[in-house]
């Protein structure tokens, strides 16, 4: 069994689906691994740091996917122009963040051409998966990140500092939307020094937020009690609670000096949190970042892949941010996708042994046997 590794060909896309130690432990399991040539650039891994773990490294992407049984990728293939997915075999597997939800046409595609795909993204969120998930591993680099790039623009310091000179007053850093890149937020912004607040439509979020240091800021007790999915996602709200949110967080905005958002909804566009009006009201030099500007933004003015300046506040809407920690996120996706198919071995014969019924892989497969199969995509019968 062949597992095959290409270079990402998204923009902003610096990431890879394998580390050096992901192709030992795949190999391991009785794959042979073979990794486009440059395809680790990007996140610091060299072609012979692969060689010297046991890949075999392919010319290009064509010679690489061609008698590949699986496809590692950070991304989907792309259908259009740099047509990645007609260098697959029919009936090979496709691991990867597949954005099956937003884009179902590529899905289609995928599976016009035979390909069998699992869409990482769509991972159900139940404790033996918990180390196989995409979306917490990234959005944990992100939600450091977004401080990072926060304090970088800020002109003042995050922690309270006494000098000679007078003592200069802590940052106020507002979180928006506590899931695991607004958790990590928290904790880093703490760590920073900084006087930290955050909110989120989830209540159950009060007591992490608490535990990390932060205070939170509540909306409306009785809307929360049921803005929670089974699988632990925040669930889209009413318009009511939007315009009581909006009132809420217009009085406390005033008064911070950095502000981060990080709510998504699945398979929808990102909620509108901050206006243009609450924008302008922030102190002057104030920083934004909008960890949800590619789904559309939760801040009025934030620009995907820019950095810009509205009313003295800057406004920063990077696309791509575990991207930006390249070699770490790069590790952490590769380690998901090992523990997402070590199950999938049979330990003695070394060969696939897929339990088609598993929760785990009912809930990622998106595509097999020429047919759109997951309930979520797959087409109503009339």
């Amino acid at each position: 069994m062949k597992i095959a590794v290409p270079k990402e060909r998204r923009d902003h896309e610096l990431r890879v689906a394998a580390s050096p130690d992901s192709v030992k432990k795949l190999i391991g399991l009785g794959f042979d691994v073979v990794v486009e040539s440059g395809a680790g650039e990007g996140s610091n891994f060299s072609d012979e740091s692969f060689r010297e773990s046991g890949a075999a490294i392919a010319g290009s992407a064509a010679e690489a996917l061609g008698d590949a049984d699986i496809v590692l990728k950070i991304r989907a293939p792309r259908t259009d122009g740099d047509n990645e997915i007609a260098n697959m075999k029919k009936g090979a597997m496709l691991m990867a963040h597949l954005s099956a939800l937003s884009e179902p046409e590529a899905i289609k595609a995928f599976a016009d051409a035979g390909v069998t795909g699992f869409a990482m993204e769509l991972l159900p969120r139940i404790t033996r998966a918990q180390s196989m998930d995409i979306l917490s591993s990234q959005s944990n680099l992100a939600g450091y990140k977004a401080v990072l790039d926060a304090a970088g623009e800020l002109g003042r310091a995050f922690p309270m500092m006494m000098t000679a000179a007078g003592t200069i007053a802590p940052a106020k850093v507002f979180i928006m939307g506590v899931g695991v890149a607004g958790l990590q937020a928290i904790a880093t912004a703490k760590r920073m020094g900084a006087v930290v607040t955050a909110t989120d439509v989830r209540p159950a979020t009060r007591e992490q937020v608490e535990s990390l240091g932060g205070k939170f800021l509540e909306v409306d007790p009785e809307m929360e009690k049921d803005a929670q999915t089974e699988g632990g996602y925040a669930k889209e709200m009413p318009p009511e609670y939007f315009e009581k949110q909006k009132q809420v967080v217009a009085e406390h905005i005033k008064k911070q000096d950095v502000v981060i958002t990080t709510a998504l909804i699945p398979g929808r566009p990102a909620p509108t949190l901050v206006t243009e009006a609450m924008v302008k009201s922030m102190p002057e030099g104030a920083v934004i970042v909008d960890l949800a500007v590619e789904a559309g933004g939760n801040v009025e003015g934030a620009e995907p892949g820019r950095t810009v300046k509205k009313d003295g506040v800057t406004i920063i809407g990077h696309a791509n941010v575990p991207a930006r920690l390249a070699e770490d996120a790069s590790t952490l996706f590769s380690k998901n996708l090992v523990n997402f198919i070590t199950p999938l071995v049979d330990p003695e014969t070394k060969e696939l042994s897929i339990d088609w019924e598993d929760e785990i892989i009912a809930g990622t497969l998106v595509c097999k046997d020429g047919q759109v199969v997951h309930p979520a995509l797959a087409p109503k019968e009339s």
